[in-house]
């Protein structure tokens, strides 16, 4: 009887089990994570234009609460 994951720690030893049985799975994983990086690129280009693109992006994202604000000391 197969083990069902239950920590995320479970899905990472499954990945890497199917992994290495089919490596296939290595190029289809490299090519959904460079599709979503293009797409996100574009995205944010497109939002925010001008010389202050890093600086509106990331003010942008820790709005959403995806980067952290770094405390001053």
């Amino acid at each position: 009887m197969k083990k069902i994951p239950i920590k995320d720690l479970d899905y990472v030893d499954l990945y890497a089990e199917k992994l290495h049985k089919d490596n296939s799975l290595f190029h289809q994983q490299k090519m959904l994570i460079e599709s979503q990086m293009l797409a996100s690129k574009s995205l944010f280009k497109n939002k925010f234009k001008g010389e202050k693109f890093k600086e509106k992006a990331r003010e942008y994202l820790k709005e959403l609460g995806i980067l952290k604000v770094k405390e001053k000391k």
